[in-house]
């Protein structure tokens, strides 16, 4: 792996300023403040919203608390996709805080899956690293590592520790030189304007020929309404982790940097502001 441990760092110390507000039909015993709290981008909300659940309980009528779920402008949000996706796909564009409402009560069967224990968040992130593991080394390396290695991988994560996690995780980023790169990329492309949760096929950063793929490939082979111009305007922007990275960019570099701590880049695509 090509040691950029800057590029490292910036993409785990990511926050996003939110505010959270409690949902206006919930029923409390006295007003409730809203909360803000630095979200870290690479976290899942149901791992960090702890402070967010105990402020809101102070003033809830204990029989009207049930699970915690959280909404954006009327979307519910998915607690097993990373923060700083979520914030990408849906609130991009917006002004911060970002503005999440709160519920408690009437939990989106259709939409969200349920989330009781951290076990669940450790579970749903233990696999997506050993899917990206599949594609990378045909499981190779995460079958060799011990049982405390995955533990660590995944305390790292819960304490966002960068040393702790990255300690382990650098070996999930290595491959022999002889390859050039990994087998297949894990990625994810999502459509802000689509119900499909996302796309996911096989891709090699390496082609035929010897050469790098980039970003551009990737995004033409798999979906390329993203990159071509309708009437010769750009009507999308590719994000990840919030910045617009260059089509240029080889789509290795940017697995072994700029993914998510489950090992997948997870790739926006979003509607390009027209003011």
């Amino acid at each position: 792996m090509t040691d950029d441990k800057d590029v490292l760092r910036d993409v785990w110390f990511g926050r996003i300023p939110t505010c959270f507000t409690l949902y206006q039909d919930e029923i409390t015993e006295r007003e409730a403040e809203p909360y803000y709290l630095l979200l870290p981008r690479i976290s899942y909300l149901t791992l960090v919203t702890d402070k967010v659940k105990k402020h809101f309980q102070k003033v809830m009528r204990q029989e009207e608390v049930s699970e915690i779920w959280f909404e954006y402008e009327g979307t519910p949000l998915k607690w097993h996709y990373p923060i700083g996706l979520l914030f990408d796909l849906h609130a991009s564009n917006t002004a911060l805080p970002w503005s999440i409402t709160v519920h408690f009560k009437n939990f989106p069967e259709k939409d969200l899956l349920h989330c009781h224990s951290k076990d669940v968040i450790e579970a749903h992130f233990m696999a997506c690293i050993k899917e990206a593991d599949a594609l990378k080394h045909k499981s190779q390396v995460i079958n060799e590592m011990q049982k405390k290695d995955h533990k660590q991988l995944w305390m790292g994560l819960q304490n966002d520790k960068f040393e702790q996690f990255w300690a382990i995780n650098r070996k999930l980023m290595e491959y022999p030189p002889e390859e050039n790169g990994f087998r297949y990329i894990p990625f994810r492309i999502y459509q802000a304007t689509t119900e499909r949760p996302f796309i996911q096929k096989l891709f090699r950063p390496i082609a035929s020929g010897g050469q790098l793929h980039t970003l551009g490939d990737l995004l033409k082979d798999v979906c390329p309404s993203a990159i071509i111009p309708e009437d010769g305007e750009q009507k999308t922007q590719v994000m990840i982790h919030g910045i617009e990275p260059m089509l240029e960019t080889p789509i290795q570099w940017l697995s072994e940097h700029m993914s998510y701590p489950d090992n997948f880049l997870h790739i926006s695509i979003i509607p390009r502001p027209t003011d």
